[in-house]
């Protein structure tokens, strides 16, 4: 093997993997696939969605009834012009034939000002509804964002990235399309039809009989339109999810499809994954043209019966011609509604598809919920950072593997503890509980003697923290990237945290120093940099108790000498769990556990168990060997940073 550290410094594995891939929930699948939930289901989720509607618009309720209000009033004031052109024709235009134009002279003046109340109540409408809608947006993305936060590591290795950027993006966006284009098309709709119907019987019974005939099969459509349309769009909706996922995890890992010539193979699952959407959207459409078509055909057919009977009524002076010309003024406003109640709900069931979605997502309860009434930890308590497993078990699913099998663990404070094993053998879990990104399955993780259940995530936040292998950089500078760990850490503060770390003689030679600008993930930084800049955002942080999850394994062999160097004064006063693969780092630890299948083999220093036969003893001879000598666990410089 070529370049960088002696393989065998690698602690390989002693045992046979036990899985630690989360698995999926059913809540999660049923948040996913809601087409596929039975009927009984699909009711409860649908009742979900309006009490999340009604939810969104309960702290507008007052300003949805003035909205209301004036939307009716403009859908009055339209009503009144065909019976104000019905008088001017029966009454207004004989009567200044015979030199009286005062009746004619009212009608207009009543056409005009409904005119112009119609348009000022209009106005009305849609500064109050674009206000609600925009409001009622904003809330939606708030609690969106701040559940997904508020999720913990176990839903999102579950549930992936994708799907909660699509409830945030397309999904919203349906919504919005629902809320600025075509809510105020559908309430406008409901109102005509209803006070169309309620003219069209008092104008005239029998020619209203007709249009109450063609109502029937109107109805028949409409409920097979919104049922198909519904089924399309809850299709589209999963499919805009992985479509998503799919771009998201072939952008983020270019490298390796373009280094394993992925590109056709990712390039066909995308293919796929968009015709399947394009499918959907097609059949949805589909769908509209013929239901759009049926109700024009519809209401042809009523309206020529309609001018048939009316004309032969007027011919046998049983009907006034203005009547007449009323009643075809409404009829045509009666059917053209039915046009935008057919835009409407196909915009409503991408709507609802989404809110589907959104209240699955939002009714997603945490697997690591907040204590009701949580514990302070004191400030002045002796020998803080115990940390201590009591029965623990665990399994990442309720029918998976156990991954630890009833751990009894004291960790006493200020303690490095080292934690080895083969891949899977539960190292990483100890981790993940430690920092309550999981619950034990059974028994109890204390801190100081306070269940971490009972410890506000905040206050648990302060006396832990977590650096892993893999640590992100968010786009800034350096400064910025480690004053995550404490925001008002002075620039005094950061710099002598990346001293202390060893990780300032680097920053400062950079073209900006700690003004640079990391890029996208930190891309702008190697990864022994990147893993230097998270070790001194832990050190800035200061706290009680820290992890260590394979933090110095992107590092190089100069590099790793300056960090072993610098764990002396990170682990100093503090209690530290190291889970390491390098024996390097391992070494630097007060005491080392080894695991095999979730279970503690064994467990004492370094030096005693490097000379005790066991698994560790094994490990260690194998790196001894690799260095070409005798290695002394107690000897200075027999590993960087032993003890």
């Amino acid at each position: 093997m070529s370049g960088g550290e002696p393989a065998a410094e690698v602690l390989e594995p002693v045992s046979a993997a036990v899985p630690e891939a989360p698995a999926r929930t059913a809540d999660t699948e049923a948040v996913e696939d809601a087409a596929v939930l039975d009927r009984a289901t699909h009711r409860r989720v649908r009742r979900r969605s309006r009490a999340l509607l009604y939810s969104l618009l309960r702290p507008w309720r007052w300003q949805v009834v003035v909205a209301m209000a004036a939307l009716i009033l403009e859908n009055v004031a339209q009503l009144i012009g065909p019976l104000l052109i019905a008088q001017a024709i029966d009454h207004g235009i004989p009567r200044a034939v015979a030199g009286d134009s005062g009746r004619l002279m009212w009608c207009v003046a009543g056409f005009t000002g409904c005119g112009v109340l119609a348009a000022a109540a209009r106005f009305g409408f849609f500064r109050l509804s674009g206000a609600i809608g925009q409001s009622l947006l904003l809330d939606l993305r708030t609690r969106i964002f701040q559940h997904a936060r508020r999720l913990p590591v176990a839903f999102h290795e579950s549930y992936t990235s994708g799907k909660v950027i699509s409830r945030l993006t397309s999904d919203i966006d349906a919504v919005r399309d629902l809320v600025e284009g075509s809510l105020d098309g559908l309430l406008t709709s409901l109102l005509t039809v209803a006070g169309i119907t309620v003219l069209l019987l008092w104008l005239d019974l029998p020619l209203a009989l007709i249009v109450l005939v063609s109502i029937v099969p109107l109805v028949m459509m409409t409920r097979w339109f919104r049922e198909r349309s519904q089924r399309a769009y809850r299709r589209a909706r999963n499919t805009v999810a992985d479509i998503i996922t799919q771009f998201g995890e072939t952008m983020n890992a270019v490298r390796a499809v373009q280094a394993f010539r992925a590109e056709r193979r990712k390039h066909a699952a995308m293919n796929d994954l968009n015709e399947v959407f394009r499918d959907a959207h097609t059949e949805a459409l589909g769908v509209v043209a013929r239901y759009t078509a049926g109700v024009r055909l519809a209401g042809n057919i009523a309206l020529a019966l309609v001018l048939a009977l009316g004309c032969w009524r007027v011919n046998e002076g049983a009907l006034p011609l203005g009547v007449l010309t009323a009643f075809v003024l409404y009829l045509r406003r009666f059917y053209d509604p039915l046009d935008e109640l057919a835009t409407f709900t196909n915009l409503y069931a991408a709507a609802s598809a989404a809110l589907e979605k959104i209240s699955g997502f939002l009714a997603t309860p945490s697997s690591v919920p907040e204590p009701e009434a949580p514990k302070p930890l004191p400030a002045d308590r002796p020998g803080r950072g115990r940390l201590v497993f009591r029965a623990v078990d665990f399994r990442y699913a309720a029918d998976g593997p156990v991954v630890l099998h009833r751990l009894d663990l004291t960790i006493p404070a200020g303690q490095t503890v080292a934690v080895v094993g083969a891949t899977g053998a539960g190292k990483s879990t100890i981790g993940k509980l430690a920092a309550r990104f999981y619950d034990p399955s059974s028994g109890q993780v204390l801190l100081d003697g306070v269940d971490l259940r009972e410890i506000a995530d905040a206050d648990l936040r302060r006396e832990l923290t977590l650096v892993t292998q893999e640590n992100f950089l968010f786009t800034g500078t350096i400064a910025e990237n480690i004053a995550l760990a404490r925001p008002g850490a002075s620039r005094a503060e950061v710099r002598a945290a990346a001293e202390a770390i060893g990780a300032d003689a680097f920053i400062s030679g950079l073209p900006d120093g700690y003004d640079t600008e990391v890029r996208k993930r930190g891309n702008r930084l190697s990864a022994g940099q990147r893993q230097m800049v998270a070790l001194t955002r832990a050190f800035l942080a200061d706290p009680t108790v820290l992890l260590l999850d394979e933090a110095t394994s992107s590092l190089d062999i100069p590099t790793e000498l300056t960090v072993q160097r610098a764990l002396g004064a990170l682990l100093a006063d503090r209690t530290a769990v190291i889970i390491a693969h390098r024996l390097s780092t391992v070494l630097a630890a007060d005491r080392v556990l080894v695991l095999e299948h979730g279970r503690v083999v064994e467990d004492g220093s370094p030096r005693e168990l490097a000379v005790a036969g066991g698994p560790f003893g094994l490990l260690y001879a194998r790196w001894s060997a690799s260095l070409g000598e005798d290695a002394d666990p107690d000897r200075p410089g027999a590993a960087p940073g032993a003890r």
